[in-house]
């Protein structure tokens, strides 16, 4: 039993489809906590962005797990249908404010949209939108004064762009681009931990060619360039990206 939940949460990592189903068939617990967490919150602790991510979580909810907020499971389950269902049964939850540990922007005190646009849901996100969530309310500030920070912000530099698209529809909805925080921390707990100062969306996209960070170059400065049109800034020629210096050398 404890091999079997060792390899569930080795197969947490990365999203392992096979591996979370295999464990799961030989003894590992989904209901009860590891070391002090569900392995649900396990799961959705995880560095990995991708849409077997799902899959996963449908594997342990299979089993019989739950979440400690139930209305986060449309959310990250990206299940349009029962989102649309909830807010239709409570138009509050538009404005439901959770808490969840965080790999990269902090989601303490944060909105539904902020946990859409974390994991990349576009099809939640879309619902909350339409629904009329705000999409420049603003998570918790810490006891420095940071974060406080928008939907917007979990979107600009995320893991392989997953949550481009919904940049793009946060900025089509009304997202600030000119949003200024005292500081956001990124990666809380863990050790790529970093605290970023007087940030916005903008600077924050950038804030992604930091090594800590692993985000791709040309992404970084595409989404640069989104958030600069709908600022209705001027687009500058960027003739050094890939940055040459950064390439391996050969030869």
């Amino acid at each position: 039993m404890e091999d079997a939940t060792e390899r569930l949460l080795y197969a947490f990592d990365g999203h392992d489809v096979a591996g979370v189903r295999a464990a799961l068939q030989d003894g590992a617990d989904a209901c009860n906590p590891i070391r002090g967490k569900l392995p649900v919150q396990w799961l959705l602790e995880q560095y990995a962005r991708s849409s077997d991510l799902i899959v996963c979580l449908q594997l342990l909810f299979d089993s019989g797990a739950e979440l400690p907020e139930p209305l986060l499971r449309p959310v990250v389950m990206n299940d349009a249908a029962s989102m649309r269902a909830a807010i239709k049964a409570n138009p509050s939850v538009i404005h439901h404010r959770a808490t969840l540990v965080s790999t990269f922007a902090s989601m303490d005190g944060v909105s539904l949209l902020h946990v859409a646009a974390e994991y990349g849901h576009l099809d939640v996100a879309r619902v909350l939108v339409e629904a009329g969530a705000d999409v420049n309310a603003t998570a918790d500030f810490d006891s420095d004064g940071f974060n406080g920070h928008t939907p917007i912000f979990h979107t600009v530099n995320s893991a392989f762009n997953r949550s481009e698209p919904i940049m793009r529809l946060l900025l089509d909805a009304g997202a600030r681009t000119d949003v200024l925080l005292k500081g956001l921390v990124w990666g809380k707990g863990f050790e790529w931990e970093t605290t970023f100062f007087d940030v916005t969306p903008i600077s924050f996209a950038q804030m992604g060619l930091m090594p800590q960070v692993h985000r791709r170059e040309h992404d970084i400065y595409a989404n640069i360039n989104t958030l600069l049109k709908s600022a209705g800034r001027g687009v500058p020629s960027l003739k050094n990206v890939p940055n040459r210096y950064l390439q391996p050398k050969t030869g």
